[in-house]
């Protein structure tokens, strides 16, 4: 068994480690517990991505992608989406910056500071983790935010837990990797681009019918 190793391998960044092949029948829910959703909740699809804000396919999926699915599918109610974190080991940078990311949803920001999170990687990626509370911080200034309460829930780490949570949920799906995703029933690992998820959306809204 190989732990600590995370290497590129396809469209996704892959944990090497003894994770099993990832569940696909109803044994779990990948979207049970969720605090991150998105769209109509009596919506016919639910997608679950599990994602390491380190991860350059991720980055790829958040910039290339995902906007082009909330705008057909989720905000137009076909498509319910729902957000979980997967930190690697010893990524405690991962872990701190998607608590930042949950401190900003109890303002309402937590969509547009996932996104702003891929784009600085460039900046925060490279930071010690001392340095990091600072850079998150600016983030939420940046997005309006009352940084006086972002700065407490950061500082507090009272979201830790959930992050945990989604980690220790990945790992008993035996996911692998990231980006990794649900759609309902359907295992999905890997970026890719829009015109392969309106495929895979279109296909999963027919079944669903």
């Amino acid at each position: 068994m190989i732990l600590g190793l995370a290497v590129l391998l396809g469209g996704g960044v892959w944990y090497l480690s003894s994770a099993r092949t990832p569940t696909t029948s109803g044994e779990l829910d990948p979207a049970a517990g969720a605090h991150f959703v998105y769209g109509d909740p009596n919506a016919p699809v639910t997608v679950v991505e599990f994602s390491n804000y380190l991860c350059p396919h991720c980055k790829d999926h958040s910039e290339k992608s995902l906007p082009r699915i909330f705008a057909d599918y989720v905000d137009t109610g076909k498509v319910r989406y729902v957000f979980r974190d997967f930190p690697f080991p010893g990524q405690d940078s991962v872990v701190l910056a998607s608590e930042a990311a949950a401190c900003a949803a109890d303002q309402g920001r937590y969509l547009d500071y996932h996104q702003l999170l891929f784009r600085a990687t460039s900046q925060w990626g490279r930071s010690g983790i001392d340095e990091l509370p600072g850079f998150f911080s600016d983030y939420a200034r940046q997005l309006g935010l009352d940084t006086a309460r972002f700065d407490s829930c950061l500082s507090s780490h009272e979201k830790r837990q959930l992050v945990l949570d989604d980690q220790a949920l990945a790992r008993e799906l035996g996911i692998g990797g990231t980006p990794s995703f649900y759609v309902n029933d359907k295992f999905i690992e890997g970026f890719r681009p829009y015109s392969e998820w309106r495929k895979v959306l279109d296909e999963a809204l027919n079944s669903a019918r």
